[in-house]
């Protein structure tokens, strides 16, 4: 059976002693050493090295003040809705310009031509069905006041 060589020289036990009378902790001494951290509390519980539980405890608070302070958040779970009335209060929505409507000649489906608007006016088979017939805005079907209507955001519906 071969045993393995053991991490713990005579000037390792004597660096853990001073460490241990410095006041450091277990992973502070096991950075220091260069062992981990379950090696220093084994060879501490071998070699009957102890603290007492008010020194643990007043050691504990003071890593604790030296650690670097959590933020603290207060936030509460928000609702989908409760989110979607913080995004409308920080990005207001501005209000489109109100675009006229120019009363078009009113054209028939067989009159309707290439680059008119297609919006139908009044209802279809009534005797005074037409479409809008103004010039089309980009490459909607329909004017700017009608694409307006049309392509409204769900927002403002």
């Amino acid at each position: 059976m071969h045993l393995s060589p053991s991490p713990w020289s005579n000037d390792r036990i004597a660096q853990l002693k001073r460490c241990f009378d410095a006041g450091l902790t277990c992973s502070q001494i096991a950075r220091e050493i260069g062992v981990t951290r379950n090696a220093v509390i084994g060879k501490m519980n071998r070699m009957g090295l102890s603290r007492p539980r008010d020194v643990l405890s007043a050691q504990m608070r003071r890593a604790a003040k030296l650690a670097r302070p959590k933020p603290q958040r207060n936030w509460r779970r928000l609702t989908v809705v409760a989110q979607r009335k913080m995004l409308r209060d920080a990005y207001p929505a501005t209000e489109p310009e109100e675009i006229p409507i120019h009363n078009g000649r009113g054209c028939t489906l067989l009159e309707l031509a290439h680059g008119q608007c297609r919006w139908p006016i009044n209802e279809p088979g009534a005797d005074n069905f037409c479409f809008c017939g103004n010039e089309q805005f980009q490459s909607l079907p329909y004017c700017v006041g009608h694409a307006r209507l049309a392509y409204r955001s769900s927002r403002s519906a």
